[in-house]
């Protein structure tokens, strides 16, 4: 894996100028951020050796290099998940790929289902913990000791200064949001009644699909992890709705201009 992770680096940097230091994951319906990037060059998922492609509505499959908040960054219009068929590395693959390019922090986005009973529709919820109910670990297997310990601690899985600065921002343009940990499930089903009240019970306050396994590869990796999730539907008893993928994408762009000002600033301030 190593080998083809150097390989796509250097394609990368065969394409682009731009020395990335932010690395940014956008997630269904929160591809608007893009709109806010000066773009230097795109090029397409297809485009990249070795990069997955981006098989869900929702997510346009574009790596963009670029400038926001003053900082040059690579962001990903589009990322890949476990329930499309791709392993564990593989969705985690272009976060190995964002490390040897240069970044130094990682902005993630997601839209999840709350279970927290305090939670709305539409609610924005900064990440301060997730649990990961994936069947697996993208690190098992033989550590690639170039890149990170074996055993990585992950007490400290989303950097506290980039929370707390994350809360300033928000309270300053009268955004409000909650904190909450994140349980990752694999998908692409979303959840029974029975379980969302197991993720409650366990300790989360929203459920998703994503993040969870590319925050592990970016904290093994020692890369500080900012991550925000809007809540586009509730899993909490009483409150559960019958809810396709594309109630997920509305909800998620009505509210993603809130998300965008927080993580544009957050960039350029931290």
């Amino acid at each position: 894996m190593l080998a083809q992770i150097k390989e796509t680096v250097a394609y990368l940097q065969s394409r682009t100028q731009v020395s990335p230091t932010v690395g940014i994951i956008l997630g269904t319906g929160l591809g608007g951020l893009v709109n806010e990037i000066n773009a230097i060059d795109v090029i397409p998922y297809e485009e990249i050796p070795n990069f997955p492609v981006s098989t869900v509505e929702g997510h346009s499959g574009k790596l963009i290099f670029g400038e926001l908040g003053g900082k040059h960054v690579i962001a990903m219009q589009g990322r890949f998940h476990y329930y499309e068929g791709y392993s564990l590395q593989e969705v985690t693959f272009p976060v190995r790929v964002m490390k040897l390019l240069g970044i130094e922090r990682l902005f993630v986005s997601n839209a999840s289902g709350g279970v927290n009973p305090a939670f709305e529709v539409g609610e924005i919820m900064i990440m301060n913990d997730h649990i990961n109910l994936f069947p697996g670990n993208p690190l098992i297997g033989k550590n690639l000791d170039e890149l990170g310990p074996r055993f990585p601690d992950m007490s400290v899985a989303y950097d506290p200064a980039m929370i707390e600065l994350g809360l300033q921002i928000a309270k300053e343009n009268n955004i409000k949001v909650s904190l909450g940990c994140y349980a990752g499930l694999t998908g692409p089903t979303l959840e029974t009644p029975a379980e969302y009240g197991y993720v409650r019970a366990i300790g989360a306050d929203a459920v998703g699909m994503s993040t969870v396994p590319e925050v592990i590869v970016a904290r093994h990796m020692q890369i500080p992890c900012f991550a925000i999730s809007i809540i586009t539907d509730l899993g909490v008893p009483g409150k559960i709705q019958n809810v396709t993928h594309q109630d997920v994408v509305e909800v998620a762009s009505r509210q993603e201009p809130k998300m965008t000002i927080i993580m544009k600033e957050l960039i350029a301030r931290s």
